[in-house]
């Protein structure tokens, strides 16, 4: 018992994470049990799995470190379900479980890690490929370490959390909830970065503005659900023509923006070459939005005539994002007038 208080004392004060907490508590079961395995679980009900977060293994039988397996078919379930906390005949008690034939279990004992709710987290456990005696100071001790390991692992799932409700938070903040492209902050963000790399590598940037032509009168004849299924569409559409590497977000309404980087050819005249690098891009933006639609809803499909489409192709620091947005945007109105005088 000194032996078990010295390590405690040594380890709770010092551990800051549930890893530095676990190790020292999974060597010191293995002592005490003398089994060759020793290993913290968690548990996921929902997907209704259970995972080896850490363990410790000595001798033949080893429980890996990451293995997932179905929670139905554990031990650790049979044991919780029947408060059987010691079983030193596995095959002859829970033959039926396949996980502990695979890992070659005989002897294995084990205690629940609630939260403070009640709910449980996961398992503290030891195991062993050989009959071991029954000790009266293990269950004791399992119990007393998963009280500790409760509070650690609670505090680090709720950590985790947190932290995937941050992350999830982020997005929906830099995302457009109809089309999932970036939303306008995020465009004017990546944009900045992306200038500023051009400028150190020497290339230029390909900026494109996208205006959605006849938008009002689809949203007037089928209405805004309909609507709503043609900027998903053109999105997607845009998406897939792009490179992984390009910015394409929607800024508002039914008009896109596309920000790529180009690279400046060495046998050609560089302004010729920009110009004709953004009269593609121009090209193949404006081919990407034309084509039939389905928008759903009962109302069928519609056969698209496309967007107008202005990209140009501007020097990083003889210009900030937003004059480029500009530039883009006249081009754009160019090709809107252009095509209102051919009828399109």
């Amino acid at each position: 018992m000194d032996q078990v208080l010295s390590l405690l004392s040594d380890t709770i004060p010092n551990a800051r994470t549930l890893e530095q907490l676990t190790r020292p508590l999974l060597t010191l079961l293995s002592q005490v049990t003398g089994m060759e395995s020793t290993y913290l679980t968690t548990i996921d009900t929902d997907e209704g799995v259970q995972r080896i977060e850490f363990a410790r293994n000595v001798g033949n039988m080893v429980i890996p470190e990451g293995l997932v397996v179905p929670w139905a078919d554990t031990l650790c379930k049979r044991a919780l379900d029947e408060n059987r906390m010691y079983s030193d005949n596995v095959a002859e008690c829970w033959g039926d479980s396949q996980a502990a034939a695979a890992l070659g279990i005989s002897t294995y004992v084990s205690a629940p890690i609630r939260s403070q709710d009640g709910q449980v987290l996961g398992t503290v456990c030891a195991a062993s490929s050989n009959q071991v005696p029954r000790r009266s100071e293990v269950e004791p001790l399992l119990k007393l370490l998963s009280g500790l390991l409760g509070y650690s692992l609670e505090r680090e799932q709720l950590v985790k959390q947190l932290q995937a409700a941050n992350v999830e938070l982020t997005n929906l903040a830099l995302t457009d909830p109809l089309t999932g492209l970036s939303n306008r902050r995020a465009v004017l963000n990546d944009a900045e970065r992306l200038f500023a790399l051009a400028q150190r590598e020497n290339k230029y940037i390909l900026l494109g503005v996208i205006d959605l032509d006849g938008f009002k009168l689809i949203n007037d004849t089928h209405g805004h659900l309909a609507g709503d299924q043609l900027l998903r569409g053109v999105a997607a559409r845009l998406q897939h023509g792009l490179r992984i590497s390009d910015i394409i977000g929607r800024t508002g309404g039914d008009e896109f923006i596309v920000i790529a980087l180009g690279t400046p050819s060495e046998h050609s005249d560089p302004a010729k070459d920009r110009e004709h690098a953004a009269g593609l891009l121009q090209e193949r933006l404006s081919k990407a939005t034309k084509g039939k639609y389905e928008l759903g809803h009962g109302f069928g499909e519609v056969d698209y005539s496309g967007a107008s489409v202005g990209v140009v192709a501007v020097i990083p620091g003889s210009l900030t994002v937003d004059e480029a947005i500009k530039l883009a945007d006249g081009e754009m109105y160019k090709v809107k007038q252009q095509r209102n005088r051919q009828g399109i």
